[in-house]
């Protein structure tokens, strides 16, 4: 698996150099460092991989370098690697590791070949290197967004603004939207697995696979019927993947692991149930005109005072608040596969059984919306 990984990587970057239209300095390097090591005993490998993916600093002394960690996400380690430089100049960089077995649930090929289209569009970090289970991007002065950001207006009309021009983003490729093929990948990988520790195994079998495998069938027929636009979506547009520079008042949207072709609505939808963040507390979802005001900026980015017409802010409304629906799917699935796969400390299956059962809850209210939408009779 992993020399497969390794060659992917190194492919990407090889291509990104042959491509003048792109970045032309992405390095490669085959080091891999181990996820699971502390900081101290992390630390010389990271030089060591800095040195080998960057040959000016080769023969620098390894204390011209020092390593801080920035966060640990539930699938990510990020860490700063700051060099300076024989001319005095100070260099950093985000070091991302890419967490052990998230290639279970991640396309890291998509991901590479999309973030160098991306990063030349001006979203993220710019990709500076690949090794074998990670990569270097440059280093965003910014603070990552904490879940009650994103309902301010201010900050929610230009993450609205953002995720527009992200969508606008062409990556080569088939633009199929890859929604239902990824849940029926969870779905497939989720529904036999095994757990050694007897409680969650007991927890497993209590989970209906048949069940959910008829909501899927169910709610696929009936996004189906919206004729949602298809865009290059984010999808895990969370607080953890957003920075704000205050002082500067410039977003980032970051971290694309996820990113593919995908109907807008989910991407919309996705980031609206994250209000709730990791605790899962869906009082916090948006309501219609917080949504509204979202719809607002989004539809018209450059003009959102001029009077966006009521019919597309009715269709983002019901296309969003249907395919949420697919996100609580979605990352209900990932939860089951995480929690056999994840070294990370994280209730992954309670994660299962909070996105499940707000499904459950919600899917009378969001059938109804768009089964009215859908007959001519509005959302009203």
């Amino acid at each position: 698996m992993g020399a497969v990984k390794i060659w992917n990587a190194m492919d990407v970057a090889e291509e990104a150099r042959d491509n003048p239209s792109l970045s032309s300095d992405i390095q490669s390097s085959s080091l891999t460092v181990d996820h699971s090591l502390s900081l101290p005993h992390m630390k010389p490998r990271i030089i060591e991989l800095c040195k080998d993916l960057f040959k000016k600093w080769s023969e620098l002394d390894d204390s011209r370098f020092s390593i801080e960690t920035v966060s640990g996400g539930i699938t990510n380690l990020l860490l700063k690697a700051s060099v300076k430089e024989e001319s005095g100049n100070d260099v950093s960089m985000t070091v991302r590791l890419y967490g052990p077995n998230t290639e279970y649930v991640i396309n890291r090929e998509r991901e590479l070949q999309a973030i160098k289209y991306l990063s030349a569009a001006g979203f993220g970090a710019k990709l500076l290197g690949v090794f074998g289970n990670g990569m270097v991007q440059s280093f965003i002065n910014a603070r990552t967004l904490v879940e009650s950001d994103m309902r301010k207006p201010k900050l929610a009309a230009e993450i609205a603004r953002q995720l527009r021009k992200f969508h606008e983003v062409e990556i080569p490729g088939s633009k199929e939207p890859q929604l239902w093929n990824d849940i029926s990948k969870f779905f497939e990988k989720a529904s036999v697995l095994e757990f050694d520790d007897s409680e969650k195994q007991r927890m497993h079998k209590m989970i209906s696979f048949k069940e959910i495998h008829d909501e899927i069938v169910e709610l696929k027929e009936l996004t189906g019927l919206l004729n949602a636009p298809v865009v290059f979506a984010h999808n895990d547009l969370l607080c953890g993947n957003l920075m704000v520079n205050d002082e500067e008042e410039k977003l980032y949207l970051i971290d694309f692991e996820y990113g593919s072709y995908n109907y807008r609505g989910f991407d919309i939808g996705n980031h609206f149930n994250e209000y709730a963040g990791y605790d899962c507390d869906y009082s916090l979802y948006p309501s219609k005109d917080e949504q509204y005001h979202f719809f607002r900026h989004y539809l018209q980015p450059d003009n959102p005072l001029e009077q966006v017409p009521d019919k597309d802010l009715e269709a983002l409304y019901v296309e969003s608040n249907t395919y949420m629906l697919a996100s609580h799917l979605y990352w209900a699935l990932w939860g089951i596969i995480q929690e056999k796969m994840s070294p990370i400390d994280f209730d992954y299956l309670g994660y299962f059984f909070l996105r499940y059962n707000e499904y459950k809850r919600q899917k009378e209210r969001s059938f109804l919306l768009a089964r009215s939408y859908l007959s001519g009779s509005g959302t009203r």
